[in-house]
C-alpha cells in the first residue's frame, strides 16, 4: 500500500481517495483480501471487487436505467473483452460506417467506443447516455446476480464471452502486473494462481461468473448469446453471422458476396487493432495504457506459464465447477 502523501500521484485506477462514510461501513461489514493491483477486493454478492469498481458497481445499480434494445457485452476480464467490443461495434454500426479505411476503431481504442458501465460510474450517480446511437451498445464485467434491475426487466440483448480458466488466469497475471507501478513489484505467478484458484480475483469467482451466464443462455436463449473465445478464435466467420442473427441484424446475401464479413474480422484483428498507433500510446481516462490491454491472444498460452501440478489442480476445479452442467471450456 503505497504512503498517503503518495497516493495523489497514481494513476486513478489505483486510488481510493474519495470513499463516502457510508461506503466505508459498507466495506468494513464485508470480506476484504489483498488485491492483484490495487490495495483491496471486497466480497459483494459473492464476487470479489476492487475498492474503486465496487463504488462504480453499487452506483451503476441504484441509478443505471436500461432500455429496450440495448445490448450489453459481458466478460470475465482477460477473455477477449477488447477484441469483443471491437467486433459487436464494427457490426452493430456497419451501416453507419461502411468504408473500413475512415472507421472509429482506426483511431479509438474498443474500450473507448464501448465503455464499461459499471467504470462510468466510478465517483459519479447520474450520467447521459443521449449521445449513445440506437442500439446503445454497452460492456460489463458484472455476475449475473449483479446486474442493475432495470437490465433484467428490460427487452435487451446479453452477449457472453469467457475464455478457458487457465489462458484466462496467465493472461491476467501478466495483465494486472502492467498495471502494477514499477516501483511495487510484480505479483508472483504462484501467489495470484493461489488467488484465482480460491476466486479471489477480478469479479471472481472466475467459474461461478462463467456458470451465471451459462445457465440463464440456457433458460433464455433469445436474450443470451454464450460464447467460449476458442470457438470465436477457430471459426470467427461463422460466429459473426450467428451474433448477427440473434442481434435481429442479419448480413444480407448483397453484403456477404461484398465481403463484409472479412472486412470486419480484418479491422477488427489482433494483427491490425494492436498495430495501431492509437493502442500503442494511448491511454484510457483512468490511466490504463492501451498497449495493455494487447499481449497475445492466443490458445493454449498457459502451457508457456503453467507447471504440469497447476495444470492438473486448475483442471480439477473446473471439472468439479462445472460438473453436471453441461458445459466445458
Amino acid at each position: 500500500m503505497p504512503p498517503p502523501e503518495q497516493s495523489l500521484s497514481l494513476p486513478r485506477y489505483l486510488q481510493e481517495n474519495e470513499i463516502s462514510e457510508e461506503f466505508r461501513d459498507l466495506i468494513v461489514s464485508i470480506p476484504t483480501e489483498k488485491g492483484w493491483v490495487a490495495n483491496h477486493f471486497h466480497q459483494y454478492q459473492g464476487f470479489w471487487h476492487t475498492t474503486r469498481q465496487l463504488q462504480g458497481l453499487l452506483a451503476c445499480q441504484k441509478h443505471f436505467q436500461a432500455e429496450d434494445g440495448d445490448i450489453y457485452l459481458v466478460t470475465t476480464p482477460k477473455s477477449g473483452s477488447t477484441w469483443l467490443k471491437a467486433m459487436m461495434f464494427a457490426l452493430v454500426h456497419r451501416v453507419s460506417f461502411p468504408d473500413p479505411k475512415q472507421h472509429p476503431l482506426l483511431t479509438n481504442n474498443p474500450h473507448a467506443l464501448v465503455p464499461f458501465l459499471e467504470h462510468e460510474y466510478i465517483g459519479k450517480e447520474f450520467l447521459d447516455f443521449t449521445n449513445f446511437t440506437f442500439p446503445r451498445l454497452f460492456s460489463t464485467h458484472l455476475p449475473l446476480v449483479s446486474l442493475p434491475k432495470s437490465v433484467n426487466s428490460s427487452n435487451c440483448k446479453l452477449v457472453y464471452l469467457c475464455r478457458n480458466p487457465k489462458d484466462t488466469f496467465v493472461s491476467l497475471w501478466h495483465f494486472t502486473n502492467k498495471l502494477r507501478p514499477e516501483n511495487w513489484g510484480a505479483n508472483s505467478l504462484e501467489e495470484t494462481f493461489d488467488k484465482f484458484c480460491r476466486g479471489v480475483s477480478l469479479y471472481g469467482p472466475f467459474w461461478d461468473h462463467v456458470l451465471g451466464y451459462w445457465k440463464e443462455s440456457l433458460e433464455r436463449s433469445q436474450r443470451v448469446f454464450f460464447l467460449r473465445y476458442e470457438e470465436m478464435k477457430n471459426e470467427p466467420k461463422i460466429h459473426l453471422r450467428r451474433l448477427s442473427e440473434f442481434l435481429g441484424c442479419p448480413f444480407s446475401l448483397e453484403e456477404e458476396n461484398n465481403g463484409v464479413l472479412d472486412e470486419i474480422l480484418e479491422l477488427c484483428s489482433f494483427e491490425n487493432l494492436s498495430n495501431l498507433e492509437v493502442n500503442k500510446i494511448g491511454m484510457l481516462p483512468s490511466g490504463e495504457k492501451h498497449e495493455a490491454f494487447f499481449r497475445r491472444g492466443e490458445v493454449g498460452d498457459s502451457m508457456n506459464f503453467l507447471t504440469a501440478e497447476m495444470l492438473e489442480k486448475m483442471d480439477m476445479i473446473t471439472e468439479q465447477k462445472f460438473h453436471g452442467s453441461g458445459l466445458k471450456l
